[in-house]
């Protein structure tokens, strides 16, 4: 796979829009979980993805090889810490409207076959707490929260993507995770095997 990637990237930069479209669309639901995570609305998720992809087509000379994927996820998380820098500066725009996790066009999580009513409902509901969760917390919190235990990075490359040593890629982790088991706990969510672990283990 990577070396495919290093291909088209490659074709990309010497104008081939095709190629290009093919990392589009090998990347696309990567990027837009992430801005959704990271902005909360699927509106500003969707803008913030096709922004991110834009400047990627625009920028793609700038590749040197290595990781795609982490070369774009760290365009998509800046180009979220420019949309969450542009709320700031609008107060107006409230948390609730941000992060209204009963829209119906957020995306949906699809029922085990296996899995009982109930227990689809259960998770249903965490994942909306989760959520909840990630909007409490620090933008650079959140960003390695949802890098490492949702996309499922290495430290290594979050660390690429955010532009942050290792020490402090752990340390915004440690405290992340904290407080979003916290909130979890809270809220009565959190899973049982996960209320009494240290601060390194993931609540998602």
């Amino acid at each position: 796979m990577a070396d495919e990637e290093l291909r088209l990237a490659q074709a990309g930069q010497r104008g081939d829009v095709e190629a290009f479209n093919q990392l589009v669309r090998l990347y696309e639901g990567r990027v837009y979980n992430l801005c959704y995570r990271m902005l909360g609305d699927p509106d500003s998720a969707a803008d913030a993805a096709q922004d991110s992809f834009l400047s990627a087509f625009r920028n793609i000379h700038s590749f040197r090889g290595g990781s795609f994927r982490s070369w774009m996820l760290r365009i998509a998380t800046n180009t979220c810490y420019d949309v969450l820098r542009v709320r700031k500066r609008r107060p107006s725009t409230s948390l609730d409207a941000a992060f209204d996790t009963d829209d119906e066009s957020r995306p949906i999580e699809l029922a085990d076959r296996g899995e009982a009513p109930d227990e689809f409902a259960l998770r249903h509901e965490l994942g909306v707490a989760i959520q909840q969760g990630l909007a409490t917390l620090p933008e650079d919190q959140r960003a390695v929260v949802i890098l490492c235990d949702i996309q499922g990075m290495s430290y290594e490359e979050i660390a690429h993507i955010t532009s942050a040593n290792l020490g402090t890629v752990k340390s915004r982790l440690s405290r992340g995770r904290a407080r979003l088991r916290n909130f979890l706990k809270a809220t009565e969510l959190l899973p049982s095997r996960y209320r009494h672990e240290g601060e390194s283990t993931s609540p998602l």
